[in-house]
């Protein structure tokens, strides 16, 4: 791990909040014990995952999208697992590159590990990504809190999601720890669970468990999955009426506006705001280091 202070932004897109951690040549080693002991909201500097921003022919597995997109959002989550998308982030990742003075007002192009996202930073503030389009999955699964259990749909925006709909979002209990749900088959690398009630026409509120970062106040993909999935319980497909259709979607953070178009791609507008910047002690964080392990004589190399 580098000896050099590592520079550092946080920010946040509808209060769901992120470390920056500018590395144009893919130079830093990030080992998910770091990565957590930077989330880490009492001992770090705390969020709900970490941005590292790299070129994307520096990472490899980002190189063959070089062409298309300058830039790789190298997504991780606050316990330092590896994730293919995240709506808020892109936004917030975005809008550090026009910080930064790497891109200006307009449309740019950035790579994640579900392809690459179209983003338009408006000059009024807000930023929209081109979010790609959902897959519906037929096979649900049946998501339980406490003494109620919830048909959930399988919705899958570049990453899993399964939403429920509730009368009451406080039925979704404390959401600290993953709610479980059956067949556990359907998800087999885990899943955003998103609760979901009606505020009013085409106007829905969530609140969501995102898989290694337990509940966070927005969820940029899981408002996307929770629009779709509305909007089918609605009746409304937008590839059979040819018409887009846009719900607003309340998040514990703030609002998000979600369109759904006719040839299936979906819009998320919403604020991506950087808060702060400094530096990150390397000897810190070189104590997350896992220690080396053990040689035994016998095994050790002559």
């Amino acid at each position: 791990m580098t000896t050099a202070p590592i520079a550092f932004l946080k920010g946040h897109g509808t209060e769901n909040d992120f470390v920056i951690v500018p590395d144009p040549d893919n130079a830093i080693d990030l080992p998910p014990a770091a990565v957590a002991r930077v989330c880490d909201r009492r001992a770090g500097i705390g969020g709900d995952g970490l941005l590292h921003v790299v070129r994307s022919a520096a990472h490899p597995e980002a190189r063959d999208m070089a062409d298309e997109a300058e830039w790789f959002m190298d997504y991780r989550n606050a316990d330092g697992s590896i994730a293919e998308m995240c709506g808020n982030g892109v936004r917030v990742f975005a809008r550090y590159l026009q910080r930064a003075g790497h891109v200006g007002a307009g449309d740019i192009a950035v790579a994640t590990r579900a392809g690459v996202k179209q983003v338009h930073l408006a000059k009024n503030g807000d930023v929209t990504v081109a979010m790609g389009r959902a897959r519906l999955p037929e096979d649900g699964v049946t998501v339980t809190v406490g003494d109620h259990s919830w048909p959930a749909r399988n919705v899958n925006m570049g990453n899993p999601h399964a939403v429920a709909f509730v009368d009451d979002l406080a039925q979704a209990g404390e959401l600290r720890s993953e709610p479980p749900y059956t067949p556990a088959s359907v998800y087999p690398d885990g899943v955003n669970i998103e609760f979901v009630a009606d505020r009013g026409p085409r106007h829905v509120a969530m609140r969501v468990h995102e898989r290694g970062s337990a509940e966070t106040r927005s969820c940029g993909t899981g408002a996307c999955a929770v629009a779709v999935a509305t909007a089918r319980r609605d009746g409304a497909d937008p590839a059979v009426t040819g018409t887009p259709v846009t719900y607003t979607v309340d998040v514990l953070g703030g609002t998000l506006v979600i369109t759904e178009h006719p040839d299936g791609e979906i819009d998320m507008t919403g604020p991506a705001v950087i808060v702060a910047e400094g530096h990150i002690d390397p000897a810190w964080l070189e104590a997350s280091a896992p220690a080396p392990a053990a040689v035994h004589p016998e095994n050790a190399n002559a």
